[in-house]
């Protein structure tokens, strides 16, 4: 099982694990040597461990899902409404849009967006303070510190962008 930034709370961080007889292999109790520069950074470690506290309390999950899905669901209806044929969707705290009439269901689907109308959606939030995955094919994330007032204030940044798309 090998484990990215997850474990760290989004910061850079590593770790892997296997059966005993792999793991019995690696110093110090076996023959291997193993090290890395983020092995074992205190920073990491404890920002994983604060992100695992704040997920286990009740209602978190909710509450990103519940952020997100108006954050999504906001951003198709503002493709409607500025006729900006868009489709995408979100599952927890992720979520992504393509210029794109839909449905993608895989990489094919997706070369079919409008790359030119996405990097001038981009830039556009960009120079309102809203920063977006700079690519359609990169997911964006909402976090437990994002409110109410953020989503109000990127669907507003949004709307004003796409009107002038």
């Amino acid at each position: 099982t090998t484990l990215g930034k997850i474990i760290g709370g989004g910061l850079p961080v590593g770790a892997y694990g296997g059966r005993e007889d792999i793991m019995s292999m690696v110093a110090p109790a076996g023959p291997m040597y193993q090290a890395g520069t983020l092995s074992g950074n205190p920073l990491a470690m404890t920002a994983g461990i604060k992100t695992l506290e704040l997920l286990k309390e009740p209602g978190t999950y909710e509450q990103l899902d519940k952020i997100t899905k108006r954050l999504a669901d906001g951003l198709l209806e503002l493709g409607k409404e500025t006729g900006n044929p868009i489709c995408g969707g979100h599952i927890s705290a992720m979520f992504g849009i393509f210029f794109n009439k839909g449905p993608v269901h895989h990489y094919d689907d997706a070369k079919k967006s409008n790359l030119n109308k996405f990097s001038k959606f981009h830039r556009g939030m960009l120079e309102r303070g809203i920063y977006l995955a700079p690519s359609q094919f990169e997911a964006g994330f909402t976090s437990l510190a994002h409110t109410e007032e953020d989503i109000d204030k990127t669907l507003a940044a949004a709307k004003e962008v796409m009107s002038g798309l």
